[in-house]
């Protein structure tokens, strides 16, 4: 019973006006690139999600909204208030209360939060990818994890690590 999650951090934010609560900051230019270049390549990334939870913080939504685009309007997403500043640990009581029927979601997340969710998620099978995720977590990076069993069972080193896609190694689209 294997499935896919792919973990994904918000594409990059602006900070052109600091008066902007931090909940309400859209996405700058170069984020909303990176969000189009992130959901052409989840086109071709096997599976395709089923589902997508999503923060509900401004650059989160919008982070969704570009990279589904491509994607089509097949897959439900749910916009959870919940995902919003949680930690690694609330990410994961969350996709641990996931029903068995879905194998594969998406989430869409803030850090420090999904690169504490990756780094205990993650086998030491893969030193170089944990290490990689050790280092950083960029704005728009995905993970994507092969997770053997049921949600209910997600814990400390029980998901492999099978590709991990940063926006700067992407052609990035201009727009």
């Amino acid at each position: 019973m294997t499935k896919s999650l792919c973990v994904m951090r918000h594409a990059k934010s602006s900070w052109k006006d600091l008066s902007v609560p931090d909940f309400e900051r859209p996405l700058a230019r170069r984020g909303k690139r990176a969000a189009r270049s992130m959901g052409h390549w989840l086109t071709r990334a096997r599976p395709l999600p089923e589902l997508i939870l999503c923060s509900t913080a401004t650059r989160a939504v919008q982070t969704c909204q570009l990279i589904t685009e491509p994607l089509g309007s097949s897959i439900k997403v749910h916009f959870e208030d919940g995902l919003y500043g949680a930690s690694g640990t609330a990410l994961l009581m969350r996709l641990r209360a996931l029903p068995d029927k879905v194998k594969s979601v998406l989430l869409i997340g803030h850090n420090p939060g999904v690169q504490d969710l990756l780094i205990e998620l993650a086998s030491e099978d893969d030193p170089a990818r944990l290490d990689e995720v050790r280092a950083g977590f960029p704005t728009c990076a995905v993970a994507t994890l092969r997770v053997s069993g049921h949600w209910s069972e997600l814990g400390p080193s029980s998901a492999c690590v099978k590709d991990l896609v940063m926006p700067n190694t992407l052609s990035l689209r201009s727009g």
